[in-house]
């Protein structure tokens, strides 16, 4: 049986390389998932490409509003929301000196609060339709931050501990709702690239990303989704609170 049979999911940020390895992964596997964003062409034309196991909704995930249109609509399609993968976020490089109050607040709101948003919103349908899963996703830099991803690392951090609360909060039976968190490392998508530095080759940027790490190499989107479906299924059901990370070794 496939690990997912039956099972509904949102996934935000779905349009990016993670969002959509994360979708396909999940629908390969039984699930139904709703997949949001706010690029609507890029979201729209993937819930085209894989088919009618999935839909696109429009999600600002930095906006409780839009939060409250999302769960309202999947709810009337399916009546229950049982995996949600907070996948959204952004990441801007800067420094303690060269990091403006805009772009911090950005990063944080991006990050952190689309995380508490979306716990939330899944937390009160969730406790409502007999339980489900929560999966959050930091990074690597949450742990072994960089001078240069001060706001990002700082972001990602607060979602670690934002995951302990959540996973605490909803221990008891009542709630039979799961929430753990994965840390990526570097992965081989177009995020990265916004820490290439100015004239710096293609070739030499992935080379020296590539030597940080243990195994040699960035990780893959597809292997991030193996990660988080592993979450979202019965195969982690005494897992809540923890941090998996998926890093090639680079916070050894």
């Amino acid at each position: 049986m496939a690990a997912l049979n039956g099972k509904v999911a949102l996934i935000t940020g779905a349009a990016g390389d993670i969002g959509a390895a994360i979708a396909r992964r999940f629908i390969a596997e039984g699930a139904t998932v709703c997949l949001s964003d706010i690029d609507d062409d890029r979201g729209r034309a993937l819930a085209d490409d894989i088919g009618e196991a999935s839909f696109y909704t429009h999600l600002d995930v930095t906006t409780e509003e839009d939060w409250r249109i999302v769960l309202e609509t999947l709810l009337s399609r399916h009546n229950r929301l049982d995996i949600l993968v907070n996948n959204a976020g952004t990441l801007e490089t800067g420094t303690i000196e060269d990091t403006d109050l805009a772009t911090w607040e950005n990063i944080q709101a991006s990050n952190s609060t689309s995380t508490f948003l979306g716990c939330q919103a899944a937390v009160r349908a969730m406790k409502e339709t007999g339980g489900g899963v929560i999966v959050n996703m930091a990074s690597q830099a949450a742990v072994r931050p960089r001078p240069s991803t001060l706001a990002y690392a700082a972001s990602k951090a607060a979602v670690i501990n934002l995951t302990k609360t959540v996973a605490t909060h909803c221990a008891d039976n009542t709630y039979n709702i799961r929430c753990n968190v994965v840390l990526p490392g570097a992965i081989d998508t177009q995020m990265i690239y916004k820490n290439q530095a100015a004239g710096e080759s293609d070739e030499d940027f992935v080379a020296a990303v590539n030597a940080r790490y243990p195994l040699g190499r960035m990780g893959t989107a597809e292997e991030i989704a193996s990660a988080v479906l592993f979450l979202s299924s019965e195969e982690s059901k005494f897992m809540t609170g923890a941090q998996l990370r998926v890093d090639g070794g680079g916070t050894i």
